[in-house]
């Protein structure tokens, strides 16, 4: 299998980047993000001044190398990251986007995650871990043993660490699958150019009723030849459902401990009717995440935050105190404030599902201020002092948990502890 991902990946690296392209724009995502990451796995206590020790295993182009790097050199950490992948091709992709950027925080290296953590280790003897933090994003799934994977993985995670993770969903995938078994004997033998090839053709004479033609969450085939080959001609490619993704990480020793946005994972995202969700309300967390994929039917891909299970209790970050510091993620607090009302409710679109979000009392007062800076303590204080309102401790809380709630559930607002 090894030597097959190999080839795949040395022919169409994945996905396609033009390292010109950094001088533009820097492309963020999901795992792997500092402040989402800092929120769930380090329950926002991760401060600049932490020399992080991060893993990117399986690193592929580079897209959460290259974030990552330059999120830590933009806090003014002092961390470091290894970057691992099987293809050549893909990590000379990923060190031209460093070297454009002039990324001074990164170490390449090529080998294979399976052999973490052993005598064959594919890192240097001073890079062998172990490491704070792991990014295995778009990996595990293609794995014979994933669980081999994730215990790979486990051998190099220090204590009190964390793994950011991806793997693919069936149900937001349909189509995929039988495709992938109908192209496989046509393609056995032939070179990957004529695999795309072939693979287009039969993709153009496929009917109508077909799953795939009417799934709008696809478009990978479409975007690059990479893209077709890691979407239909993927040598070894299974999904997983959550509750098959909890199972395999607990089978490993670890929990989930955040899950990528939080909202698609509620059935109130979904469904209004009381009689509907009384019977999921006692229902366990995964339970009811796994009756929300079901239902949303949109799911392409579970992004998730893991630790230990020994050490999840309290890896994520709560709004319990006025010493919480808020972030907006890629959100402008400022511009959204001056559009909500009183008690208003915004707008936003979840994967093709359109949740209108309630918002408290207070939302435009705490959105206007929330700069990653100020402490809620701070917050609270100067919304009392700015509108002459008696704002205790415990009305502001259960305002801005509401607020919370709402953001937090899109993947808007995370917390963090105050830098010192």
């Amino acid at each position: 299998m090894t030597d097959r991902l190999r080839a795949q990946y040395e022919s169409y690296p994945y996905p396609t980047r033009d390292p010109g392209d950094e001088t533009k724009r820097l492309i963020t995502g999901s795992p792997s993000h500092l402040d989402e990451l800092n929120h769930y796995v380090f329950a926002g206590a991760l401060l600049p001044e932490t020399p992080v020790r991060v893993l990117v295993a399986g690193g592929g182009t580079g897209d959460a190398t290259i974030m990552l790097a330059q999120q830590l050199i933009d806090a003014g950490s002092a961390g470091r990251i290894t970057y691992l992948d099987l293809s050549s091709a893909s990590l000379s992709v990923a060190k031209a986007r460093a070297e454009v950027r002039g990324l001074h925080n990164l170490r390449f290296h090529r080998g294979s995650l399976l052999a973490l953590g052993t005598p064959n280790s594919p890192l240097p003897p001073n890079e062998t871990g172990p490491f704070d933090y792991i990014d295995c994003c778009g990996v595990l799934h293609h794995l014979d043993d994933p669980a081999e994977g994730l215990r790979g993985l486990d051998r190099v995670l220090a204590p009190g660490g964390g793994i950011g993770l991806m793997v693919y969903a069936p149900h937001g995938r349909s189509g995929v699958y039988p495709l992938q078994e109908a192209l496989r004997p046509l393609v056995d033998g032939l070179s990957p150019a004529d695999q795309v090839a072939l693979g287009r053709r039969v993709l153009r004479q496929i009917p109508e009723s077909h799953c795939f033609r009417r799934n709008p969450l696809l478009s990978d085939h479409q975007q690059s030849d990479a893209g077709f080959y890691d979407l239909l001609l993927h040598s070894h490619d299974r999904p997983y459902t959550i509750l098959e993704l909890a199972t395999l990480c607990a089978d490993c020793g670890f929990t989930i401990t955040g899950l990528i946005e939080p909202a698609r994972y509620e059935p109130r995202s979904y469904v209004n009717d009381p009689r509907v969700l009384k019977p999921l309300e006692t229902l366990p967390s995964l339970e009811r995440a796994a009756w929300a994929e079901r239902i949303a039917g949109t799911m392409t891909k579970h992004i998730v935050y893991l630790k230990r299970t020994t050490e999840a209790a309290g890896a994520v970050a709560v709004p319990d105190g006025p010493d919480w510091v808020p972030v907006l993620r890629e959100f402008d607090g400022k511009v959204v404030a001056r559009s909500v009302p009183t008690g208003g409710r915004m707008k936003a679109d979840l994967h093709g599902t359109s949740l209108v979000l309630p918002l408290p009392r207070l939302a435009g007062q705490m959105l206007q201020r929330i700069d990653g800076r100020m402490s809620l303590g701070e917050i609270r204080t100067a919304i009392a002092q700015d509108t002459g309102e008696a704002l205790d401790w415990p009305t502001f809380q259960t305002q801005f948990e509401q607020l919370y709630v709402a953001l937090n559930g899109v993947n808007k607002l995370l917390l963090r502890r105050p830098r010192t």
